[in-house]
């Protein structure tokens, strides 16, 4: 008894009744009258609410490319923990916003449907979810907070308005004009109130039954009505609609703007009676909110009539009904192949015309397209283990399928994508980048799907390994080609098995740099080398002798010691004066700020002194005896030394490390010692 009670507190403590009360708020159109005249806010239309919600999640400035890039933190979806995240769009992103910005200000984009065009698994779906769970949330938040209203019936019980209308559409058209001008010059508002529309059939049917009961006394017409918060909700079909085309023997008109209550009309006696109606088609439902068309090109043409005069008039055609007033954000999505059928089909041009298009691209930045994957395969989330690099080498190959071969002979795929990513290349600017982006006619907008590359990372998860490396799931994406649906081109097939290949190669760079670096983390003896390095130097740049430690005789400067470090970032011989000059000026400038000098601050030495020490060390760790049958107890202490670093360090496990260093143990054998980085 004692846990039951304590379970039961537990969820008593959850349960806020004084938010239930205000989310479910009741009164009089009075008192409504004083909420929009307090914060007339609560009167927005849906693209003024949309937007709104947006920016109340704040907004961040960035420059790609020398080009400002707004961020939207709301597409980052903070309140779900970055769950449906969308990643490396900002620039799509942004004009989505300014539409829905110009749309708020009613400078003509709120009469158009907003039309998100990209290949499949570009995230359009996503966009749209995040906006229909971001206008539920800021419907239950005092700044979201919109109103709606009851009908008092002929038996006396509260029937709600089918349509969730605002109450304001109450005033007559007569008074209008001064009450907006009234309430808009409290300057309270983020935008002019404009009342535009009329109430629904539904509606209208009670409007005119009291007001020819009252003999035209609006005021107790009035007291027949009850307004309420309003909550939007696609669960509950409230203010949030979703159509998706089916069958076009199977597409009824009906499913968008209500059909007739058979059951009803006996007891009210005529198909024409609005009370026999139901109002509960997508466009009747969304009205104050969103309607989301899921693949809106596979619509049947008549459907995409109705969206014409839905997005141009805010007006759809219930049968037996007249035009009725809707306020709704009209968002379609569709792929490539749809949407090349639109633009061939001449009888669609009225159609084009009253279609904002914003194409949602694959990503095509290396960064933001690991993060789609660490997102769904965080070491937090994975009972397996997932070795470094697994993500970032998938990404990569996803990356290269959707970029164009630059017009730049001298520039490989590759090498364009680190340009992409903000890696620094020889003989390029950003305004070079720029233009290499700029060049491009559909980048982005074709290649491999993030969806593609979750199938494989999963496959690989479910496999009889206790672990998941690079190579395993660079197979299953290898062998998946063979029966990808949308690849029917062996064309692109084998080009696409060739950016595979790009993939391994670098791969094969990346870990052997890694294992370089384990080996050469012995951070005492690589001071001791740049210790070494600099007494050199020093001497050679003022013309100098330096002490030998062994035989305490000064000694010309160790020229092959310096070269021999100086190689390993490419300095070459003409070079070698500038550059010492420049170390000896940088541990100047330090020690006159009362600085010490360390290695670790300047990257180029310090890659520079880890390639000399790797050097150095190879040959007494003997990496290449994990390829034979015996080692040594001393080669093998050696090498545990280096696993442990790579555990500790880079985030293997045993299994992942052993098996890394038995690549690059391979890569030795074979005689490839050359460096790569």
């Amino acid at each position: 008894m004692n846990q039951d009670a304590n379970l039961f507190s537990l969820i008593s403590s959850r349960i806020d009744t004084d938010e239930y009360r205000e989310l479910n708020w009741q009164g009089s159109f009075h008192d409504y009258l004083g909420l929009v005249y307090e914060n007339p806010n609560v009167a927005r239309n849906a693209f003024q609410r949309v937007y709104d919600m947006i920016l109340s999640y704040g907004k961040s400035e960035t420059t790609y490319l020398n080009q400002p890039v707004t961020h939207y933190d709301f597409f980052s979806d903070p309140v779900n923990e970055g769950r449906e995240a969308v990643f490396g769009l900002d620039g799509p992103l942004n004009k989505l916003v300014n539409f829905f910005k110009s749309a708020a200000q009613g400078f003509g984009t709120e009469k158009r449907v907003l039309l998100l065009h990209g290949p499949v698994g570009s995230s359009k779906s996503t966009i749209v979810r995040l906006i229909k769970s971001g206008l539920e949330r800021y419907s239950r938040t005092p700044e979201g907070a919109l109103y709606t209203f009851q009908w008092q019936d002929e038996k006396g019980e509260w029937v709600d308005s089918p349509m969730h209308e605002d109450p304001l559409y109450l005033v007559p058209e007569s008074a209008r004009p001064e009450l907006c001008a009234h309430i808009n010059e409290t300057g309270k508002g983020t935008y002019p109130l404009n009342l535009k529309g009329g109430l629904c059939p539904f509606s209208r049917w009670y409007y005119n039954y009291y007001m020819d009961m009252y003999d035209g006394d609006w005021h107790k017409l009035i007291n027949h009505v009850r307004v309420r918060r309003m909550l939007l909700s696609e669960e509950d079909r409230v203010g949030i609609g979703t159509f998706q085309p089916k069958d076009e023997k199977n597409q009824d008109s009906t499913e968008l703007t209500g059909d007739v209550n058979y059951r009803k009309i006996a007891e009210y006696g005529s198909e024409s009676d609005p009370r026999a109606f139901n109002f509960d088609g997508e466009f009747n439902i969304a009205n104050r909110g969103v309607i989301e068309f899921i693949e809106v090109l596979k619509l049947d043409v008549a459907f995409l009539y109705d969206l014409l005069g839905a997005s141009q008039e805010h007006a759809i055609k219930p049968k037996r009904f007249a035009q009725t007033t809707i306020d709704e954000v009209i968002i379609g999505h569709t792929n490539e192949p749809e949407y090349r059928k639109l633009q061939s089909n001449e009888l669609m041009e009225a159609f084009r015309d009253r279609t904002v298009k914003i194409d949602i691209p694959y990503i095509t930045t290396l960064a933001d397209e690991i993060q789609i994957y660490e997102k769904d395969y965080s070491p937090e989330r994975m009972a397996k283990h997932i070795a470094p690099h697994t993500l970032e080498i998938c990404a990569m190959w996803a990356v290269l399928t959707r970029l164009e071969e630059p017009k730049k002979a001298q520039l490989s795929l590759m090498q364009k994508l680190k340009l992409y990513d903000g890696k620094s290349l020889s003989g390029f600017t950003e305004e070079n980048v720029k233009e290499l982006r700029d060049e491009t006619n559909r980048e982005g907008l074709e290649g491999i799907s993030p969806r593609y590359i979750q199938d494989k990372i999963s496959n690989a998860l479910v496999s009889d390994y206790g672990y998941v490396n690079p190579f395993m799931v660079l197979n299953e994406l290898d062998n998946g080609l063979k029966h990808h649906s949308l690849i029917s081109n062996e064309e692109v097939r084998g080009h696409y098995r060739e950016l595979l290949a790009t993939v391994k190669q670098e791969y094969e760079d990346i870990v052997k740099n890694e294992v370089q670096r384990a080996i050469s983390a012995d951070e005492e003896a690589i001071a001791k080398l740049c210790s070494n390095y600099i007494d050199n130097i020093k001497a050679y740049t003022q013309r100098e002798k330096v002490r030998n430690p062994y035989t305490n005789q000064f000694e010309e400067p160790d020229e092959r010691l310096m070269r021999s470090i100086e190689e390993k970032i490419d300095i070459p011989d003409s070079r070698k004066d500038d550059f010492r000059r420049e170390i000896m000026n940088y541990i100047g400038a330090l020690a006159v700020d009362n600085k010490q000098f360390d290695y670790k601050t300047n990257a180029r030495l310090q890659k520079a002194l880890e390639l000399k020490l790797f050097e150095d060390k190879k040959d007494s760790i003997k990496l290449t005896t994990l390829v034979s049958d015996v080692i040594d107890k001393d080669a093998q202490q050696k090498i545990d030394v280096v696993k442990n670093r790579l555990i500790t360090k880079y985030g293997y496990n045993d299994d992942s490390a052993t098996d890394v260093l038995n690549y690059v143990a391979s890569i030795f054998a074979r005689g490839d010692v050359k460096d790569r980085g």
